[in-house]
């Protein structure tokens, strides 16, 4: 019998579909086999995981790492310190969004942001191209990237996180963008956002010299969530048309749950993610007035927590993903006076997997429906090969989990440049402990230990 490189000895491996008691064996970054208690072969090293859950590394779909091939925003973060993020987060995936400098909408650009993520990540990796130029939407698909992604936003009072050339609105556009994407196979991302409507509603505001972070807040949740319902329910009937595999971003309102689990009835192909300010943040209106723009992203009012919860439990939101999104705080600070201004989004990957997994604890949703929506569906939705489940065959990608220990998210702890967290001073149970990605150890004790330039491509197909 071949002797293994590492076993991972007296877990509890918690999987999709239930947990276990037993052993990881792994042999050149591949999981050989699980082994029941005393049927474990020879090992150069072993771990003893007793006492620990073992689960598969995160797979985060939607992280902003703000580094892009030419210089631009990589002051807020760099490849090398969001990817050290994941690492001691248990995040051993993490897939980037294209508001980068200069945004890749072509192959050339889109290799060229490859080449930066060769160099200086730590963990895996993939990149969501942005499809505004259709004539380069077929050879981008043939890169192994996960999806696609646009938004329906053009930034009002600031031209960042929402640049030109990944902005669409038009909805002739977004239909020639679903098709070229359903030519291809390659899933679609898009932010959901009614420009229009968005146009009227801050009018509303500033005509009543409105402009501060609360205001900034109550404009983008105005009417119910209108901005994003009408525009979900856009998108949901050109996918119709179009016949591309559509992923819905930033599910918010109890409403886009229902209209997304009704088009999922009628059998559209259409998944959706939430992030986790909507149940952890952005939910708590006084949240929002103690940390005004640092805690927007957006205000979820508080009536769609229940359904939110409910639509993450029975599956009609598919996957967790992060909208990771550091800004330096002088980019936040001036949301006291116009929030418009504000840099929009909130940090996250280095603590949302804990987040959930406190939840669990609190029995809000299972430890089997955690590691379901942060790391198997990802990987199956997205087609992202050999990741996402502890089976023999896949990379050994994987977070060991003390789910007694409990700690205080601290700004201290943050290892972003940015140097803080709107979840500073909150308390969670369930740390991390060792990350490996593809049978190396990243993340341990409390250090991240991986090298940059480690990480790799986490290749996708859609066959």
């Amino acid at each position: 019998m071949t002797t293994l490189d590492t076993l991972i000895k007296n877990a509890r491996i918690i999987a999709a579909d239930g947990e276990t008691q037993g052993s990881v064996g792994i042999k050149d970054g591949i999981i050989v086999d699980i082994y029941a208690p005393g049927e474990e072969p020879e090992a150069t090293e072993t771990m003893d995981a007793s006492g620990l859950a073992l689960l598969p590394g995160a797979i985060d779909m939607h992280s902003h790492h703000r580094e892009g091939s030419e210089p631009g925003f990589e002051y807020k973060d760099t490849i090398y310190t969001s990817t050290q993020q994941c690492a001691a987060g248990g995040v051993t995936t993490s897939v980037a969004m294209p508001n980068v400098t200069p945004p890749p909408n072509s192959l050339d650009l889109l290799k060229k942001q490859f080449a930066v993520y060769e160099k200086d990540a730590v963990v895996d990796w993939n990149f969501n191209p942005a499809p505004t130029i259709l004539d380069e939407v077929p050879a981008m698909s043939k890169e192994g990237i996960a999806a696609f992604k646009f938004f329906m936003v053009v930034d009002t009072g600031r031209n960042y996180p929402h640049m030109p050339g990944i902005g669409v609105h038009d909805h002739g556009k977004i239909l020639e963008i679903m098709k070229a994407c359903a030519a291809v196979n390659v899933p679609l991302m898009v932010h959901p956002h009614d420009q229009a409507l968005m146009d009227s509603i801050e009018q509303e505001f500033w005509d009543r010299g409105e402009r501060d972070a609360l205001a900034y807040a109550r404009a983008y949740a105005a009417y119910d969530g209108v901005i994003w319902e009408t525009a979900i329910a856009t998108l949901l009937r050109l996918q119709q048309a179009a016949g591309c595999h559509l992923h819905i971003l930033h599910t918010q309102t109890a409403g886009s749950v229902q209209l997304i689990r009704e088009a999922k009835a009628r059998g559209q192909k259409v998944t959706c993610e939430i992030n986790p300010w909507a149940l952890f943040l952005g939910n708590d209106w006084s949240a929002i007035e103690r940390l005004g723009s640092y805690a927007l992203s957006y205000w979820v009012p508080e009536v769609n927590t229940p359904g939110l919860w409910e639509g993450l439990n029975d599956g009609t939101i598919d996957i967790v993903a992060t909208d990771h999104a550091p800004h330096l705080a002088e980019e936040k600070e001036v949301g006291w006076t116009d929030g418009w201004k504000a840099h929009t989004g909130t940090p996250s990957t280095q603590f949302y997997l804990s987040m959930f997994l406190t939840a669990a604890l609190e029995g809000k949703i299972s430890l089997e429906r955690v590691v379901e929506a942060c790391s198997t569906a990802p990987a199956r939705i997205f087609g992202i090969e050999k990741k996402g489940e502890l089976k023999p065959g896949n990379f050994a990608d994987l977070v060991l989990v003390d789910l007694e220990t409990k700690y205080e998210i601290a700004d201290e702890d943050v290892l972003s440049l940015t140097g803080w967290s709107p979840y500073a001073g909150r308390e969670l149970t369930g740390k991390p402990v060792t990350t490996m990605v593809r049978g190396k150890v990243v993340y341990k004790d409390g250090k991240v230990v991986g090298e940059r330039g480690f990480g790799q491509q986490a290749i996708a197909s859609h066959a």
